[in-house]
């Protein structure tokens, strides 16, 4: 019989996480510029939805908390596809933007992949660019040389930091975006990680067996409470990734919730909490691959 789980689990902090990296940033920044480089964060918005602009806002007031030199573009919703294309490519050759993001969805007459293709990979801050995520495929062990996925790098480091340890480890990954679901299971499975991977979505029959079997679950399909924990074995870890956002008719306030339902603490040994684990570690993850960015171009 499982040895029974009677306390509360433990609480992935990555609010606190990522604070603690950005404070290693801002040290790693300051040791740049006294080399004559200045890493630069350069953010593409198109037209004017308010998440967006909110989003997009948040990296710059992180780029001055580390002191990231911050390029914005933003541009009207109608501009059209190749006025679009040149401004990438006036990023690509901008030695002052040593990464950048196209904010995403971007307007409908528009072709988000060629745009994306278009980026100069190595200015990829978020590390999604096809190239990126090939030469991560590529690579099985030793030092990546170009930028992690920042959601999925956000999730190891943050069980990384608390001393959890996934060699061996039975990780079930819910979900197949190519955000957080499909990338991760290439991390994890990299030889320093060295994890055993499931990846789980909506054609999977009977999810809730692997899910019983998993020593870790990282829940990133964006459907609320999908997860119940009364299905897990205790003392797994969990990362409750994915993200539902619900807006109160009357009010037009926002609430998020996880993909993970309540009572997971009395289950979990570690779990992360949903807004404030892996959020705030994705938001720190792209600031560590400008920097990252950075030192490999000054060597």
């Amino acid at each position: 019989m499982a040895e029974q789980i009677t306390q509360t689990a433990q609480v992935l902090d990555g609010r606190a996480t990522a604070k603690a990296l950005k404070e290693e940033l801002t040290e790693r920044v300051a040791a740049l510029k006294e080399r004559g480089v200045v890493p630069g964060l350069g953010t593409v918005l198109v037209g004017a939805d308010p998440a967006s602009q909110t989003y997009v806002a948040g990296k710059h007031r992180d780029c001055a908390e580390v002191g990231i030199h911050s390029i914005q573009r933003e541009l009207d919703g109608d501009i059209s596809e190749e006025e679009l294309l040149a401004e990438i490519a006036a990023l690509n050759a901008d030695d002052a933007c040593t990464g950048y993001i196209v904010q995403l969805p971007l307007p409908g007459h528009i072709d988000t992949q060629r745009v994306l293709e278009a980026m100069d990979p190595d200015k990829d801050a978020d590390g999604l660019h096809p190239t990126n995520l090939g030469r991560l495929v590529a690579s099985v062990r030793g030092e990546l040389q170009s930028p992690p996925p920042c959601t999925p790098q956000g999730c190891l480091d943050l069980l990384e930091r608390h001393g959890l340890d996934l060699d061996g480890k039975h990780v079930v990954v819910v979900g197949r975006g190519v955000t957080i679901g499909r990338p991760i299971g290439l991390l994890l499975t990299r030889r320093e990680v060295n994890a055993t991977v499931t990846l789980c979505h909506t054609g999977t029959r009977d999810v809730e067996t692997h899910l019983a079997q998993a020593d870790v679950v990282v829940a990133a399909a964006g459907v609320k409470h999908m997860v119940d924990p009364q299905v897990l074995k205790p003392g797994v870890i969990v990362l409750d990734v994915g993200v539902t956002r619900e807006e109160d008719p009357e009010t037009g306030k926002a609430t998020i919730f996880g993909d993970v339902a309540p009572g997971i603490e009395d289950v979990a040994s570690w779990y992360s909490p949903n807004p404030g684990g892996v959020g705030p570690m994705t938001r720190a993850e792209l600031l560590a691959n400008v920097v990252e960015s950075a030192e490999r171009q000054a060597g």
